[in-house]
């Protein structure tokens, strides 16, 4: 997806099964050569392609979605991407998993890092519903096999299924295959074995003209959003509000508009109501009339029709909000990006860098923006130690961005892109450190930023950032499966 990554291996390796992963995982460890594993290809840092890999192995082959008996589970093959696993669970048993909404991200590396979606303050996170996982792993003579664990307290895999819920991808083997089946399922027939989804959905999109844009409006409109999202009735799991996700889309000045799209569970009582309600709290005291989304913001499209809010079925819903980009398959695309979670409101000192950054014309990018999305929840019902996933008490998150497509434009977008996160994070060492506001970095997210002591210079290490106390377990999970380190990368889990 991101053009800034290339690589040129010897051999990209197409695959059908975890034989003929482990068999090429063996050839790769006797011949001493760098190995990779590309799913959806949507990685944001160059951990798949570059200088050093010699084997790609690509397993956007393996696509099957399917219903294991066995495990009264569904068995989702790690090359799947997460638009076709919507159709097929839906489609077919009238199920979901609270996925992500890009249509073309690889379930491989989606899931192993936490990956969150549209669902998850209903739902929680996609890892939340995740039963067992099979990888291929290496022992410590060389020897590649293939291992299923589960959730299950008694099985003696189990620290492998815990690092797949929020490492991130190529940390301790090549992931096959995932299952599927949420805690609370109980029966064994397929329809009872995960969530369903709500039979039709919200949609709103608002926007605000950048030319009418004034600092104090631009600030109001940011604390009621952050204050809304952190106020507990509002992010405490099981709350009215948990069919919502709503993101704001503070777009570049370039772009000409600041956006406010939502989507809202349709089923949820007296929903029209609620869904109108949280508007008119975002927008209090916004003293400029917000009108239709007319451009394009970040990975959405103009969305012209739903200022006023529309009903969709959710898979209609799903399709719409995943596909109706063309960003999402330019094949000249280039980005960069960066992230945040968020515990508590922004500073007065956050607000006034964002604004200073969106609004300056030093860049003109109408693609360079920050986006704040709903977090919390259901995502906050499980404890840190749970799952790898240790960020479970932030109520909304931040993901920084800018995409261009000249190469020409690398230095600049990448530079504007740096100076706008470290100048919002300067207090706490260009970072958003773990503490009583900010709550560290999205491994999803992946940012090489973070590990350069002249970019972050909080003195907190990025693992700290992505993993908090979760990371000396990782490493003890690494030093158990992945003993030789045959998967690494800039940012994967090192040995102890």
């Amino acid at each position: 997806m991101n053009q800034r990554w290339v690589g040129r291996p010897e051999s990209v390796r197409m695959v059908d099964s975890a034989q003929q992963i482990q068999s090429i995982v063996e050839e790769a460890v006797r011949d001493g050569k760098k190995l990779t594993v590309r799913g959806g290809g949507h990685c944001y840092e160059n951990f798949v392609f570059n200088a050093e890999t010699r084997i790609v192995i690509d397993m956007s082959e393996m696509t099957s979605v399917t219903y294991d008996d066995r495990f009264s589970a569904f068995a989702v093959e790690a090359g799947a991407t997460l638009l076709d696993v919507y159709e097929r669970l839906y489609k077919v048993w009238g199920v979901t998993i609270p996925g992500g909404m890009c249509y073309s991200v690889g379930v491989g590396g989606h899931v192993s890092g936490g990956g969150w979606g549209m669902l998850a303050r209903r739902d929680g996170l996609v890892i939340d519903h995740l039963y067992a996982v099979e990888v291929v792993v290496v022992d410590a003579h060389g020897k590649a096999r293939t291992v299923v664990a589960t959730r299950e307290e008694t099985d003696p895999n189990r620290d492998l299924w815990w690092a797949h819920t929020g490492a991130g991808g190529g940390n301790f083997g090549v992931v096959t295959r995932y299952w599927f089946r949420s805690p609370q399922a109980k029966g064994s027939q397929p329809e009872q074995a995960l969530i369903k989804p709500p039979d039709e959905v919200l949609v709103s999109a608002l926007a605000w003209p950048w030319e009418d844009m004034t600092k104090e409006s631009f600030t109001r409109l940011v604390r009621n959003y952050t204050a809304w999202h952190v106020a507990d009735e509002n992010s405490a799991p099981g709350n009215a509000y948990g069919g919502l996700m709503s993101s704001l889309l503070l777009n570049h000045k370039a772009n000409g508009q600041i956006g406010l799209v939502s989507q809202f569970d349709a089923t949820t009582p007296n929903a029209e109501k609620l869904l109108e309600a949280y508007v008119t709290t975002v927008t209090e005291g916004v003293d400029i009339e917000h009108g239709p989304v007319m451009n394009s913001m970040g990975e959405h499209k103009p969305m012209p029709e739903y200022h006023q809010p529309q009903r969709l079925p959710w898979l209609q819903a799903t399709r719409y909000f995943g596909t109706t980009t063309t960003m999402l398959v330019d094949p000249t695309l280039r980005a960069d990006y960066k992230s945040a979670y968020n515990k508590g409101d922004v500073t007065d000192d956050q607000i006034d860098a964002m604004y200073e950054h969106l609004a300056h014309t030093d860049l003109g990018n109408p693609r360079a923006m920050v986006q704040f999305s709903s977090f919390g929840g259901a995502v906050n019902s499980v404890k840190p130690g749970d799952t790898a996933s240790v960020h479970r008490d932030s109520r909304f998150k931040l993901l920084y961005q800018t995409y261009w497509n000249d190469p020409a434009d690398d230095d600049a977008n990448i530079a504007w892109l740096r100076n706008f996160y470290e100048d919002v994070y300067r207090k706490t060492g260009g970072v958003p450190v773990l503490d009583d506001t900010t709550d560290g970095c999205y491994i999803n997210y992946a940012d090489i930023d973070l590990n350069d002591p002249q970019r972050n210079t909080s003195g907190v290490p990025w693992h700290t950032l992505y993993f908090g106390a979760n990371y000396p377990r990782m490493q003890q999970v690494k030093a158990k499966w992945d003993p030789r380190n045959v998967f690494n990368h800039g940012q994967s889990v090192r040995l102890p």
